[in-house]
Parts: C-alpha cells; structure tokens; sequence
C-alpha cells in the first residue's frame, strides 16, 4: 500500500480514506478544494444519515436540475442562487473598503452592446408604465467625483419583464443604456418604476422552494455595472424599500445599503423639468467606487 493509501473504507474513517486518495493530484488547489467538499459531504451524510431512497432522490433532484439546462438557461445556477451560495461567492471575492458601494448578482438578463445615451434620455422604448427619474452621483471613496464613469443599467419593465423575456411585445434593448459621466460625477436618466417578479420556478428548483415554504420573488430593483479607469468594477442594484418582497428575496441579493427611497412627485412643474408629462417617481442615489 502507498503512502497516500489509507487502507480500508470504513464509516470512522471515510473522509481520512477518500482524500488520501486525492495525494497526488497535480493541481494542489484541486487537491485543498477536493478535501474540504468530502469532509463536509461526508460530515453531513454522517449527522442527517439518510435512507437509501432518500440518497436516490437527491441524485434524482440534481439529474433533474442538469436536464433543465440549457443554452439559455442554467438551473444550476439558479440552485445556487436559491441557496445563498451566489450571493456568497460574489461577497467573499467583492470585499471593499469601508464606504465603497456593495456588489450583488449579475443576474440572468444582461446585454452586451446596450445603446450609449446622453444624460437624461429615457431608456424605455415603448413608453409603458409609471415614469421615474433616476440620479445621482458617481464618487470615490473620498467623496471627489468620477469623471469617464460608465454606467450600463437595465431593469425589468412594469409587468416584472426583461425585453429578452418578451421578443416581439417589447423593443429591443428596451430598459438599458449605458451613460458617461462628466466632471461633476453626475448622472440621470429618464425610466419607469419596475416591477417584482419571479425567478423561473417551472423546475426542480421551483419545486424545491415550494417542498420548503418559500416563495420564487425577487423585489423591484434596476441593475447597474458601474466601471472607470483606477476603480474596482461594480456590479449592483438599487431596490425599491416599499416593495413587498424587500424582506425575503428569492435569491438573496438585497442589501441594506443599496436600498433607494422612491419619491412620488405630483407638482407639474418639476415634472415639466424633469421631462415628464405628469406625475413621476424621482430616484436618487450615489454610488461610490473604490480603488482598483
């Protein structure tokens, strides 16, 4: 028996066994990455222990999760999301300084080449739902403003749908645009106020969160990735407080620090400012980048 070799498998003994096998793994962070999903596998089938149909079913559960995907969508993914673990990975590799502006998920629906836009355009193609004006300020840590900011938003539309969601109903690249700031920081453009909406929920995910009581939402939020020359690239939402969703996201990507207050404007003549025709929903929010 090799050196590596730990003998028999035994139930005392099987993580001891199983990683000694690992030993002569070429790629060393493999080998460190191999030995902590055993012992946390094996861990945890020693304190749940279960049956022999149980263990069937949760090879049968991640059978079904593979079959789901596809090209355009990838269940594993969304398991991942459901568990928290999306969320986690994403806060352990985005540690900032105090002050700099949280991350959260990429999420499915980004689109490369949205339309570059002056300040204040309005990003909604099809002009359906409640306005809202969106601005704020891009800074550094330091408070000083971010000139050649590039800001590429995109949110969901007022019936909780992604223009690629809804191909032939909504215009393309409907609710994105990429804006640039100038010397000031500064930015603003013209939306609507988006809507909650659900995670796809017609596999064995969705089954999974119905078995455990929770529910597929996610609440109202608009996307934003957020790069300069010399900062750290940021991948963020903003979210409605007052959504009914805030509290339990399906996906876990609420954070108390990317929570915008939305303000219902009803005086004409801010709307007439603002480039409204009637009452708006005025959103402002700072986004603060760090260092690269």
């Amino acid at each position: 028996m090799s050196a590596h070799e730990k003998g028999y498998f035994t139930e005392a003994d099987s993580v001891e066994v199983v990683t000694g096998r690992n030993a002569n793994a070429a790629d060393p962070r493999l080998r460190q990455v191999m030995e902590v999903i055993t012992r946390k596998l094996h861990e945890a089938v020693k304190e749940i222990e279960p049956t022999q149909e149980e263990w069937l079913k949760a090879i049968l559960f991640l059978t079904q999760t593979g079959h789901m995907c596809t090209e355009w969508r990838q269940e594993f993914i969304l398991l991942s999301d459901v568990l928290g673990v999306s969320m986690l990975v994403d806060a352990i590799n985005s540690r900032r300084p105090k002050g700099a502006s949280e991350n959260t998920v990429l999420g499915p629906f980004h689109v490369a080449g949205a339309p570059e836009y002056e300040m204040g355009a309005n990003i909604c193609l099809d002009r359906k739902g409640e306005d809202m004006r969106v601005r704020g300020r891009i800074l550094d840590t330091e408070g000083r403003p971010v000139a050649g900011a590039r800001i590429d938003v995109w949110q969901a539309n007022d019936e909780g749908f992604y223009d690629v969601q809804q191909k032939g109903l909504q215009p393309d690249f409907n609710l994105r645009g990429v804006f640039t700031t100038g010397a000031d920081g500064r930015y603003w453009f013209r939306a609507v106020k988006p809507r909650f909406y659900p995670i796809p929920d017609d596999g064995p995910v969705g089954r999974l969160l119905r078995a455990l009581g929770r529910h597929p939402y996610r609440p109202a939020h608009l996307h934003f990735i957020i790069t300069a020359e010399g900062y750290d690239p940021l991948t963020t939402h903003i979210f409605d407080p007052d959504d009914p969703y805030i509290d339990s996201d399906a996906v876990f990507g609420v954070k108390e620090s990317l929570l915008a207050e939305f303000r219902r404007v009803e005086d004409p003549a801010r709307a007439q400012e603002a480039g409204f025709e009637g009452p708006f929903w005025d959103v402002e929010f700072d986004f603060v980048l760090a260092r690269a």
